[in-house]
């Protein structure tokens, strides 16, 4: 029924990301469940309203959609601390009215040829880049995936995260509920045996 969809209270959050050109707009519902969507430029927006309509704002470079939150990339120009308000606003107005965020019809492009899996280790290896990575490494760490087979991530474990006491917490509690969440495909991560 499209009026149980439409004007629900809708919760959306921001968070900075490694890139200072980027931010995550996340809200309390999946808009594109174990998927992603990119689109670099105001041309691949045809098969996303939200993103198109994302566009509209002089301002947005690029927009990124996976499970619960939007990833908007700014123009330089641009300031976070005077747009990020009219962003969130807008984000959070777009998905209580229960408007489109993907078209069913969406293709990502140069997806097609990739298998299922090969789908997921990129998935995988985006998701250790951007939010595990940098705060390993804050902490004279590095990690490192080494493989994805039957929903096992393998992952190495170097600097100070080789032989520390808490890396299999933050491996366990941190990285593997990240990924579960985020990449439904994804059921155990475990660190190399080596």
């Amino acid at each position: 029924m499209e009026t149980s969809i439409k004007n629900r209270v809708v919760d959306v959050y921001t968070e900075m990301t490694p890139n200072p050109e980027t931010i995550k707009f996340v809200a309390d519902l999946n808009l594109y469940a174990g998927k992603s969507a990119d689109f670099p430029d105001e041309a691949s927006t045809k098969e996303s309203p939200l993103a198109t309509e994302l566009f509209g704002f002089p301002f947005v470079k690029g927009v990124f959609i996976m499970n619960n939150f939007v990833t908007v990339t700014k123009t330089a120009d641009a300031d976070w601390m005077e747009i990020t308000p009219t962003l969130r606003e807008f984000v959070k107005g777009y998905l209580e009215d229960g408007k489109e965020i993907i078209s069913p019809d969406y293709k990502p492009a140069g997806h097609a040829s990739q298998s299922t899996e090969e789908e997921v280790v990129n998935k995988i290896k985006e998701m250790l880049d951007n939010y595990v990575k940098p705060a390993v490494e804050m902490d004279g760490g590095a990690i490192q995936f080494k493989s994805f087979h039957d929903g096992k991530v393998e992952l190495m474990l170097q600097g100070s995260c080789s032989g520390c006491p808490s890396s299999i917490i933050t491996l366990k509690a941190g990285i593997e509920g990240l990924l579960k969440r985020m990449i439904p495909e994804v059921q155990e991560v475990i660190a190399d045996s080596e």
